[in-house]
């Protein structure tokens, strides 16, 4: 007799868990009907999902994809008129392993055209809007940038509509829009998720990231998507992950918070004139709390730092030209047929016509940029230079950090233990998002990520975490930029992702007391 009720409240349960997730499945999809035409987040939205009698690890979560990420279900466009119509024959390892898993793949995000671009208004779908107007309604209705390239994907997350999405960072494209739209982004550390079906844009700083509402539901996504993969040649090798993972746990207080004992380091030149006296307010207020919490906190220079964003852009341009050169609409891309006072007789000529329809304003700048940088004339002066502060912004990292960096050629240690820490703390952005309206006004643009960009040219784990903040300002106004989200980025040294993932978790957590 009690067999058979344990039977039956079992299979009651199940039943229940199934219908939960279906009923939240069809939530998300009804948020995307509602918000999706002012935020513009979602270019293409799957169909319902069936009603699944399996449990996954990812069971019941949905997740976007950002639209440089090859899917078989859905476009691929890059947000370019150049890949306007292109579906790709085969899912990317991250998509397929993420439906393996169990998620539901809900649509694809929006983007700037080839992950070009700071505040996503670089797309063929038209800007991606921060959804934050939208949960708060008494506040005005300014239009604000999602932040970019991957916006699209931290709005979807910040409307609601989906756990979690997919993005790629370059140079800052997960963490700017996370700090922008108030969400968790995770880029990790470089070579751990494999990049295979990820459309190229600059081979050695791009990363699979992460976005999501809560520093849980970006880690449960991480442990399974990041895996060595043998189709994609920047893989880290498996025996490397395990010796960081490792080193990192060992360096890890084994104390019930992960903030007793831990090191945290303060970069000066993280701290600009630029940046807003509000989120300075901010960071020092946390970095206190973690100070009372046990945590050690030390001062750090990362002398090289002001020449990384001059770097990135050479470096990031360069691979670009060469990257974009495929689509040529013969073999790849849009083919846009020549006029009728073209000369046919040289092949430059032809996909000329292609490439100045098919790519944007800022790719053809980007690509401009680049082919100059790698002209023999300034190959020496730029590209050459920019991969020697390249090497001097590793060399700044690997001084600070107690653990080796295993994932370079040499892995050393500063020889003062004291000064040696075990994350860097800073914050996310120089400021809160920005009005649409300035996006494209002048070159402010282009600095958006410098706070960001260190990390990627090193190929080290960062995680921005949104700092909780009143709904209004200080000043009582619901205009004042004092009421945007704002965010504190994580950076640890490669193969700790865990770590800065925990430390994210404390930080998260700090803020609900």
């Amino acid at each position: 007799m009690r067999v058979n009720v344990a039977r039956k409240w079992i299979k009651f349960l199940h039943i229940r868990s199934h219908l939960q997730w279906y009923s939240t499945h069809c939530g998300h999809r009804r948020i995307i009907a509602e918000k999706n035409p002012s935020v513009n987040a979602l270019v293409n939205v799957s169909q319902q999902p069936s009603l699944s009698t399996q449990d996954f690890p990812l069971s019941g979560l949905t997740v976007a994809i950002k639209d440089n990420i090859a899917t078989k279900c859905f476009p691929t466009t890059c947000s370019s008129a150049m890949l306007r119509d292109f579906v790709s024959p085969f899912d990317a390892t991250v998509v397929k392993l993420l439906q393996e898993s169990g998620a539901d793949i809900i649509g694809k995000t929006n983007c700037d055209e080839f992950g070009m671009g700071s505040l996503n208004v670089h797309s063929i779908h038209g800007p991606v809007r921060n959804p934050f107007n939208l949960s708060h309604p008494h506040k005005s209705a300014e239009e604000r940038s999602a932040g970019g390239s991957s916006g699209g994907s931290a709005a979807a997350v910040a409307a609601g509509m989906c756990d979690a999405a997919l993005g790629t960072d370059t140079g800052g494209s997960v963490r700017l829009p996370a700090s922008y739209c108030g969400v968790v982004g995770l880029k990790p550390s470089y070579g751990l998720i494999s990049r295979w079906g990820v459309v190229s844009y600059a081979d050695s700083l791009d990363c699979v990231g992460i976005l999501a509402s809560r520093v849980n539901t970006a880690k449960r996504v991480f442990d399974r998507i990041a895996i060595y993969d043998d189709l994609d040649p920047t893989a880290a090798p498996t025996e490397i992950r395990n010796l960081a993972s490792q080193h990192a746990s060992a360096n890890t207080s084994s104390a019930a918070s992960v903030l007793h004992g831990l090191r945290v380091g303060i970069p000066q030149e993280y701290f600009p004139a630029e940046i807003s006296s509000d989120i300075t307010e901010h960071v020092r207020s946390l970095v206190l709390q973690l100070k009372s919490h046990g945590a050690v906190i030390v001062p750090v220079s990362l002398p090289s730092t002001s020449y990384a964003l001059s770097s990135y852009y050479v470096l990031a341009s360069a691979e670009a030209s060469s990257n974009l050169a495929r689509y040529d609409g013969v073999q790849y891309g849009s083919y846009v047929r020549p006029g009728p006072v073209t000369d046919k007789t040289k092949t430059s000529h032809v996909y000329a016509q292609s490439r100045a329809v098919g790519f944007g304003q800022e790719v053809q700048k980007r690509i401009l940029l680049g082919t100059y940088a790698l002209s023999a004339d300034a190959f020496d002066n730029y590209f050459l230079q920019a991969q020697r502060v390249r090497q001097l912004i590793k060399d700044d990292f690997n001084c600070v950090f107690r653990i080796p960096n295993y994932f370079s050629d040499s892995p050393s240690q500063s020889e003062d233990g004291s000064a040696r820490v075990d994350v860097l703390i800073h914050p996310s952005a120089i400021r809160t998002a920005p009005l649409l309206t300035e996006s494209r006004s002048d070159l402010s643009s282009y600095v958006q990520d410098v706070l960001n960009v260190p990390a990627s040219l090193a190929g080290l784990p960062a995680l921005s975490v949104p700092i909780t903040r009143p709904v209004e300002g200080a000043s009582g106004s619901n205009d004042n930029d004092n009421c945007w989200p704002i965010g504190i980025s994580v950076v640890g040294q490669w193969g700790s992702d865990d770590m800065i993932l925990s430390v994210g978790k404390a930080l998260e957590d700090l803020q609900k007391t």
